[in-house]
């Protein structure tokens, strides 16, 4: 008998019996997070502790030099320089410093905050600021996500493009390599370059901190605009963020491809008809809806 499934749970039916591909999905989803812990754990823990070692190796000669200082007045010292980075000042330079909350600057965390990306690196400190920003998240993430979706819908052809792409091959694959490699190119390969040449980054430390940011990551390692030693143009922070939000939309696009890619694909990996059923068995799998079923991510 064959019976038609909601799409939230894709179903197989074989003989009257319906096999559910979720339970595998979320082992394959536990899977990838345990071997990320591992490989993660592999490759930093030793890098870890050897700065570690090497940072009590430098308080000990700093106390060497200066008698007349002791462990505990260095241990005060070092906790005063972690509260003012938290707070958002940078230990460098002096009180001359650019403020993190010129308009530019705040103009860059406004974004952070309707983005979610969130580095970190600053946050209001006054009882005031932190009520504000809670109430301005509040309203600002859903209008940021309804942006993201305008913005999305004037891709609303590349998006059919891309779905019937899976069933479509010829032309379509070209048109979906175009906007791959224009995007691409827009949004992940030239910004590292101004990002290398203004910020002093390498290329492969500006790739990471774009791919970091569009991906709403945001580690808050690798910042824009905050190194004292250098001199920004007053626009720069706010450019950087306007190529931000442009930016959401087209990789969420790509990650929402990949998405449905991948479901695809585990129904045609974990679903995928028996030829040598006997005449009169009945297969079905989860009706393909007419329309593209790629969205922007809420």
């Amino acid at each position: 008998v064959c019976q038609h499934q909601s799409s939230s749970m894709p179903l197989l039916t074989v003989h009257n019996q319906q096999i559910s591909w979720t339970p595998l999905l979320v082992l394959g989803y536990l899977f990838y997070l345990l071997l990320g812990a591992m490989v993660f754990q592999l490759l930093e823990k030793q890098a870890e502790t050897h700065f570690r070692d090497q940072f009590q190796m430098e308080k000990l000669k700093f106390l060497q030099n200066y008698t007349c200082l002791d462990r505990q007045a260095l241990e005060q010292f070092v906790q005063v320089l972690m509260e003012a980075w938290e707070k958002g000042v940078n230990p460098e330079g002096n009180s001359t410093n650019p403020s993190n909350w010129d308009f530019s600057n705040s103009f860059f965390f406004a974004g952070t905050v309707v983005t979610t990306i969130g580095y970190g690196n600053l946050s209001p400190s006054t009882v005031a600021g932190q009520i504000f920003c809670v109430f301005y998240a509040l309203f600002g993430v859903p209008l940021n996500l309804a942006f993201l979706n305008q913005l999305g819908k004037g891709l609303n052809a590349h998006l059919i493009t891309l779905e019937r792409w899976v069933q479509k091959p010829g032309r379509a694959q070209v048109q979906l390599a175009i906007f791959l490699t224009a995007g691409t190119l827009l949004f992940l390969v030239f910004p590292p370059l101004v990002f290398s040449y203004v910020e002093g980054w390498s290329y492969g430390e500006g790739f990471y901190f774009t791919f970091i940011t569009l991906s709403t990551i945001g580690f808050g390692d690798y910042v824009v605009g905050t190194n004292p030693n250098k001199h920004y143009i007053p626009v720069y922070r706010s450019l950087t963020a306007i190529w931000i939000v442009f930016g959401l939309a087209w990789l969420a696009l790509v990650f929402n491809v990949g998405a449905d890619l991948m479901e695809k694909f585990l129904q045609l990996k974990w679903h995928k008809p028996d030829l040598n059923l006997a005449e009169g068995a009945t297969v079905k799998l989860e009706d393909e809806p007419e329309q593209p079923r790629i969205h922007m991510p809420s």
